[in-house]
């Protein structure tokens, strides 16, 4: 099987079987990107269970890059990775709804959305895809500009931005903006040769990448927050499944040690960010309540009508999520 690799070894002069399994993600590793730690901790706990189960990580995009994650990780070719949902919405349209603007709207109310009906859906796709979840994780997002500062939606006409996915895309040409799309990995260069004016993706992203280099205004979360994405971890489903019982149990308690982890430090987060770009000398604002409104109705007569008209059950989709109070 490509990607689980089975390396012999002597233990006390026994041979045994040591099951290697390869965790990839686009994330800088060892910068406390929270989504490298998260799997950094799924492999320490791994390791430590002793059940003859390894996870090696390769961040930074150094194994697969970002977009050719979902195909390798349903096929099998890759063992596990933290991955953007929303990066896979081209084959899986329904993953749009996990990057929908205003859909979300706070830390709180992510979490629930874990446990509802709306997140059951979400992942009898994937499972049938041939991916499983082993941890959940959803994360703030914030908008950076070259030109000023990105509130109402008139302040983005004319600017070229990256948004992560479709929802967002179409919001924001709605409101007068022209997409340029790439992953989070590829934003700092866009920024800096003049692709981009602007872009809007995860606190943590806006951290690592180093994206305070080239902005000139920063629009965090706040109260208001426009932007959540669902990052989870996932295991290839061919790969579990080829695990014994004892394997199975250490991934499923170490994805819920590091998804523990994550819903613990995820809000510190938006204020690392913060503190991160006024320490840049970049100017640091925040969406009123009538901005976010503004912005909420154009995402309803733009991103939410699209969805409802063009991904089968889209309508129902959104309901399930807008049920969790």
């Amino acid at each position: 099987m490509s990607g689980l690799v089975a390396a012999a070894c002597l233990i006390g002069g026994v041979a045994g079987a040591q099951t290697i399994l390869k965790a990839s993600h686009q994330f800088p590793g060892g910068k406390g990107d929270i989504r490298d730690e998260m799997v950094q901790i799924i492999a320490r706990e791994v390791t430590a269970a002793n059940v003859g189960l390894e996870v090696q990580v390769y961040p930074g995009a150094s194994l697969y890059k970002a977009n050719d994650q979902w195909n390798a990780v349903t096929r099998g070719l890759l063992d596990m990775t933290s991955f953007p949902l929303d990066y896979a919405s081209g084959r899986h349209p329904e993953f749009s709804a996990t990057l929908m603007p205003g859909l979300v709207g706070n830390f709180d109310r992510a979490k629930r959305l874990n446990d509802s009906e709306f997140m059951t859906d979400i992942k009898k796709v994937i499972e049938n895809a041939g991916a499983l979840v082993i941890s959940d994780a959803w994360l703030s997002g914030a908008f950076a500009s070259k030109k000023g500062c990105i509130t109402t939606p008139d302040t983005v006409k004319g600017q070229v931005i990256r948004a992560a996915g479709p929802a967002f895309e179409q919001m924001l040409v709605a409101a007068g903006a022209s997409i340029s799309s790439m992953p989070s990995s590829e934003i700092y260069t866009g920024m800096q040769t003049g692709v981009l004016d602007a872009a809007n993706t995860s606190s943590a992203s806006f951290v690592s990448f180093r994206l305070y280099e080239h902005a000139k205004c920063l629009t965090a979360p706040g109260e208001n927050a426009l932007w959540f994405m669902y990052e989870p971890v996932l295991i290839s489903k061919k790969v579990f499944d080829s695990l014994n019982a004892d394997q199975q149990n250490a991934i499923r308690a170490a994805g819920e040690k590091a998804e523990a982890f994550f819903n613990e430090e995820v809000r510190k987060g938006d204020q690392i960010m913060i503190d991160t770009y006024k320490k840049a000398g970049v100017e640091v604002v925040e969406m009123s309540k009538a901005d976010y409104d503004a912005w909420l109705e154009l995402a309803k007569q733009s991103s939410y009508k699209e969805f409802a008209e063009k991904v089968p059950g889209g309508d129902k989709l959104i309901e399930k999520a807008l049920a969790v109070q």
